[in-house]
């Protein structure tokens, strides 16, 4: 198993925990998925970029309501990594993170992830600066044994960041696709933290709605909280998700 039960968890299989299903989910070996994808090696690097990039902005922004998104600065991915497109006046930053850092282990290659998340300050300064560098390994061709191994040497390095206290994100756009393995998933909020005990929120308990998922890797703890609305105001469903479909 090259990668890491925590990392399948946070990549997207925690999200099934909302439908009920994660727990078998997680428990599968990572080596049955990547036997099965499509995905064994990295396609060009067009592929993962979107050429139009009003459309790429509007993305990114369909992660959090227009209240917060309209004023965040907006962040596009380039050959070589996240550019700033929009400057912000609100602290917040919204992009569209790719399959390297945001999709189960069978995507990790899938060009076709596309995941909005709009992040608050604190976030932006933390969980953020970890994921634009691991975008940029993801660009640069590392695999995911490069990439676990790269960022296990950079949080030795302390060269990788804490995360700060209140540091979280929004991700309620409709538009996404996390994957093949977990193509939408439901909108929902998630709360970053260093090494934390799930069970302080209560996290994973029966009637718990909060998901709590450790990452020994990068000495992350994430926290997700599904919620009722889409950013654009409307009620989720369970299978409304299937609709947008891209």
């Amino acid at each position: 198993m090259h990668k890491k039960i925590g990392a399948i968890a946070i990549k997207g299989f925690a999200l099934l925990v909302v439908f009920g299903t994660a727990y078998q989910a997680v428990a599968q070996p990572a080596a049955a998925a990547s036997t099965t994808t499509p995905y064994t090696t990295m396609a060009p690097v067009d592929q993962y970029l979107i050429a139009d990039r009003a459309a790429e902005i509007a993305l990114a922004r369909s992660a959090a309501p227009d209240s917060i998104a309209r004023d965040a600065e907006v962040q596009v991915l380039g050959r070589r990594g996240f550019e700033t497109a929009v400057k912000g006046k609100d602290g917040f930053v919204c992009i569209v993170a790719r399959g390297w850092t945001s999709a189960a282990d069978a995507d990790f290659w899938n060009p076709k992830v596309r995941v909005p998340m709009c992040f608050n300050a604190a976030a932006a300064h933390s969980y953020l600066v970890r994921l634009a560098k691991e975008t940029e390994w993801g660009l640069a061709g590392r695999t995911p044994a490069q990439m676990t191994e790269s960022i296990t040497a950079a949080i030795a390095k302390k060269e990788s960041p804490q995360m700060e206290s209140g540091a979280m994100c929004y991700m309620l756009s409709k538009e996404g696709y996390g994957g093949d393995t977990t193509p939408h998933w439901p909108p929902h909020l998630m709360f970053f933290y260093s090494d934390t005990d799930p069970a302080i929120w209560g996290a994973n308990q029966p009637g718990s709605p909060v998901v709590g998922m450790r990452d020994p890797v990068e000495h992350l703890t994430s926290f997700v909280i599904p919620v009722q609305r889409w950013s654009d105001g409307t009620e989720y469903h369970t299978d409304s998700a299937v609709e947008h479909h891209h």
